[in-house]
């Protein structure tokens, strides 16, 4: 299924605009673009490709302002929508708001699926405690 092409121009364009603002640091600005280009999907928003990266976005805003409730919400949709199983990204950042929620069983899953996906490299721009964590359940 496709997208048509206004909704999905409407939707990047959003989705532009929330990143812009993300770095320029206006946070809550750009959760309200994201949300506004989620809300543009059809029914059944789940299936639709976009959802997941949209999803990824407000996971990552509210993972940066420490909303990890929040953020773990985000993420854990955005596993369930197309191409979200498997991808290394967000099954860091699960297996991150898994270790901040002292569920540490998952969070090796998690961060394992995550190093298997994509390597040492995907751990390399956040807090080391993550890679520190994995080390100590899994040879690497």
């Amino acid at each position: 299924m496709q997208l048509p092409d206004s909704t999905y121009s409407a939707i990047r364009a959003l989705c532009e605009q929330g990143d812009d603002l993300v770095k320029t640091g206006d946070l809550e600005a750009a959760k309200q673009k994201y949300l506004a280009a989620l809300r543009l999907l059809p029914e059944n928003h789940r299936e639709w490709e976009a959802a997941t990266w949209i999803y990824v976005a407000v996971g990552d805003v509210h993972y940066r302002m420490k909303n990890y409730d929040k953020a773990f919400k985000c993420f854990f949709n955005a596993v369930q929508c197309p191409k979200g199983l498997g991808n290394p990204y967000i099954h860091l950042r699960l297996g991150q708001l898994y270790y901040e929620q002292e569920n540490f069983e998952k969070a090796a899953d998690e961060l394992t699926r995550a190093y298997m996906g994509a390597g040492m490299e995907i751990f390399m721009e956040d807090d080391p405690k993550y890679l520190d964590f994995l080390e100590t359940k899994i040879e690497i």
